[in-house]
């Protein structure tokens, strides 16, 4: 099986050069073209016989944008396929200040969270840290992004589909592979990761000394009707997820996000923000609300947007930094797993 070149860090690739016996220096034509999203062919610093040894070994251009969606508001989700015929997607956000990436890091999901159809079909595998890097270089390509400051891709978010801790290593490593000076060059504060709250990892987070912007998924304040919604509740409590936000400040000295989808009945309930409130006061975070993006298989129901502004001046009034995250991309499917999941369908239909 071939093996995918962007999964390489600039070490790595150096001494694999030096193994089959080529000079070092080409590490660095390497890695900032794939980081450029070129075919290895069209290398062309490299002799051919460098180009047919490493096509020989490696996948070439292993994440390719097969379908584009266009919102109103300016939102574009992306349908990428992998080199094994899966598929996942991605999200691009504009902003005045640049654009921002949604990656996915696995394809499906196995945390089976009622509200996300990332994990309709569960956990297919993970991606590795170059097929992440991969749907990052190819939307900045697709912008006509260079590297460095001439990037287009300013902020990734790890908010896709899969759950990144559930991909560990994986994700760390794209994190790692994104900063390097030679290539794209992200750096870890311009990355948000976030996790259902599986406690263990978000403690191994703290101490891998990248300072990225961790968002953990809550949506409701108490145990049993958070299970209701999300299985993973069943491992991890509330009050663990709490102490490991807690020891990943005192580490990392940043803020943490909650993230909080506003289901009606669920969690978008009076008594919901007075425990918000009860629980998190005081702490350096802060709530961002989301409106539910409807999956039909779920039956689940959001609010109005006047509820919505309700719930948020309550959480306001009790002295939470909070605010109700503007909708994007609806029109086309923005929510994680909506776009693969009509793929899929309409692929078997």
């Amino acid at each position: 099986m071939k093996k995918i070149l962007l999964d390489y860090d600039f070490n790595q690739l150096k001494n694999y050069l030096l193994e089959i016996g080529e000079k070092s220096f080409r590490a660095k034509q390497i890695f900032c073209d794939l980081h450029l999203n070129k075919s290895i062919n069209d290398i062309t610093v490299l002799p051919k016989n460098l180009r047919e040894k490493l096509l020989d070994e490696f996948v070439d251009l292993p994440v390719k944008i097969i379908k584009t969606l266009k919102s109103g508001d300016g939102t574009e989700k992306f349908l990428f396929s992998l080199y094994d015929g899966n598929v996942v997607e991605g999200v691009l956000m504009k902003y005045k200040y640049g654009y921002t990436l949604c990656v996915s890091t696995q394809v499906g999901c196995r945390m089976g969270c009622k509200f996300c159809a990332s994990g309709l079909n569960g956990l297919i595998r993970n991606l590795s840290a170059g097929e992440m890097l991969g749907e990052v270089v190819a939307v900045n390509s697709y912008l006509s992004g260079g590297l460095k400051d001439k990037r287009k891709v300013i902020n990734v978010v790890l908010m896709g589909s899969g759950e990144p801790l559930d991909n560990y290593d994986n994700t760390v490593k794209f994190i790692k592979l994104m900063a390097d000076e030679n290539g794209i060059n992200i750096s870890p504060r311009n990355v948000s990761l976030s996790t259902s709250g599986l406690v263990n990892k978000m403690y191994d987070l703290a101490n891998e000394d990248l300072p990225i912007n961790l968002t953990v998924s809550l949506h409701s304040p108490f145990d049993e009707k958070r299970l209701e919604i999300m299985p993973v509740a069943k491992k991890y409590s509330i009050k663990e997820i709490l102490g490991a936000c807690d020891n990943y400040f005192n580490k990392t000295k940043r803020r943490y996000i909650f993230e909080y989808v506003l289901i009606k009945g669920q969690s978008a309930t009076k008594e919901c923000a007075n425990e918000l409130i009860k629980i998190l006061k005081g702490k350096p975070c802060h709530v961002n609300l989301i409106r539910l993006n409807e999956v039909k298989e779920n039956n689940l129901s959001g609010i109005s947007d006047k509820e919505a502004y309700v719930f948020l001046g309550l959480l306001e009034k009790g002295g939470l930094s909070a605010t109700l995250r503007r909708r994007m991309g609806a029109d086309i499917d923005g929510a994680c797993g909506q776009l693969r999941q009509r793929y899929i369908e309409e692929m078997e239909n």
